[in-house]
């Protein structure tokens, strides 16, 4: 039993490219250092003292700035190419990060954080249309996930050394363990990874041509897609903006613990994640059913916050949010990825990630203020009620999407029979 597990666990590793793996690495040397996230939260209140309605809207400049970079990260992709905004987004975020420890003042610290994030989130389209470049069709989905695994991993050592960190020196120590990992993710890339041009099929290009294939801007399906995933980014980001504050004020736990208990999250991705997307494929499941179960476990990963002051429920609270994590952010990208017509996956796959980041524009702020006003609880109830109405629109659109699939298919029939098929 043990040596069928040892091998089912290789075997989702095995036939990817050795640039998907360099990829991991360097994924993960910049992950590791982004320990300043987890905790900005708290060291805005703690160590610049201010208020929670000032510190959502500090929250809400990192997602405009999130916002732009990926626009611009997807733009420059196409126009550009994957390689150079890796690059350059890499390493003007490792010398941001640094420089950002000096700004005291509310305003200051505002604009700061906005910049870095524009320059920081140009990486995410870039990488994402780098894997057409560096690994085979049939293997995206299990490349994709490799790299959410070198995220996780990175992340399960973040907010653990993050906290040593606090606790031994102070919070500017994290600024520049962020800038230093950033700068040398660069370096890794420009040693180990070379600059290789997505491969496109002339005749693909000519048949979608022909067919007229839609604008990203009047793809219906896909806008409720991203009105699910904002929906979707929402509620989880709430794990990185009022979590560690409700575990600090309401259950007492120190920096170190609030490390400890976020690293559960990427620990437990980096062991199960990989083997438990390459069974669910291999099973050929329905993968967007299984995106519906995992906002469902989201949903009530914060509902549950509510039912008990019992410090365990924290814990259980997590695993939730783990599993629907897992199974829902590598699909959800998948999805992005394959709808995207060739030439224009930097457009779909920027949009996705601006989803991402006009939910962090609105999730923490709206946290903060709910949880000013109304008490943590109901903030609670709020988040598991976004997630239940995203459950709701994932179920449109599975419907939307199989009339989608038999209008095709009742085209293709009437072509054959006419005698137009290929």
């Amino acid at each position: 039993m043990l040596k069928r597990t040892i091998n089912s666990y290789r075997d989702s590793f095995s036939g990817l490219s050795k640039e998907v793996w360099w990829l991991a690495l360097i994924t993960f040397i910049n992950r590791a250092g982004t320990m300043v996230i987890p905790f900005l939260s708290l060291y805005l209140t703690k160590d610049m003292h201010l208020s929670l309605s000032e510190v959502g809207w500090i929250m809400t400049c990192f997602g405009l700035g999130s916002l732009l970079g990926s626009w611009l990260g997807g733009k420059l992709t196409d126009k550009i190419g994957f390689y150079k905004v890796m690059y350059f987004s890499l390493l003007i975020t490792g010398f941001s990060f640094i420089a950002l420890q000096f700004v005291h003042t509310f305003l200051g610290f505002a604009i700061g954080i906005f910049l870095t994030m524009t320059f920081a989130d140009a990486f995410r389209p870039a990488i994402y249309v780098s894997l057409k470049a560096y690994s085979k069709p049939e293997n995206q989905t299990r490349s994709l996930t490799l790299i959410r695994l070198a995220i996780n991993l990175g992340f399960s050592f973040g907010p653990f050394f993050g906290g040593i960190i606090i606790a031994a020196i102070s919070y500017s120590g994290l600024f520049w363990v962020d800038g230093i990992t950033c700068i040398s993710a660069v370096l890794v890339m420009r040693i180990v990874l070379k600059e290789k041009k997505i491969k496109v099929d002339d005749t693909i290009l000519v048949v979608e041509k022909e067919n007229n294939v839609t604008s990203v801007y009047k793809d219906k399906p896909f806008w409720l897609f991203l009105i699910i995933i904002f929906l979707m980014g929402f509620v989880f980001m709430q794990l990185f903006s009022t979590m560690p504050l409700f575990y600090k004020e309401v259950h007492g736990m120190t920096e170190v613990q609030i490390g400890l208990l976020m690293s559960v999250n990427g620990f437990l991705i980096f062991l199960f994640e990989m083997p438990l997307i390459h069974y669910i494929e291999k099973k050929l499941f329905d993968r967007l059913k299984i995106v519906t179960w995992s906002l469902v476990l989201l949903a009530m990963s914060y509902l549950l916050l509510n039912t008990t002051l019992w410090s365990g429920i924290l814990v259980v609270s997590m695993l939730f949010i783990t599993l629907g994590e897992m199974l829902a952010f590598a699909f959800t990208n998948n999805f992005a990825m394959n709808r995207a017509p060739l030439g224009n996956e930097g457009r779909y796959l920027a949009l996705y990630a601006m989803a991402f980041s006009c939910a962090h524009i609105f999730s923490a702020k709206t946290g903060m203020e709910v949880i000013a006003r109304f008490g943590f609880m109901a903030n609670w109830f709020l988040m598991g009620g976004l997630g239940l109405l995203a459950v709701l629109l994932m179920l449109w659109l599975r419907k939307i999407l199989e009339s989608e699939r038999e209008m095709a298919m009742a085209i293709n029939n009437q072509s054959r029979r006419c005698g137009i098929g290929f």
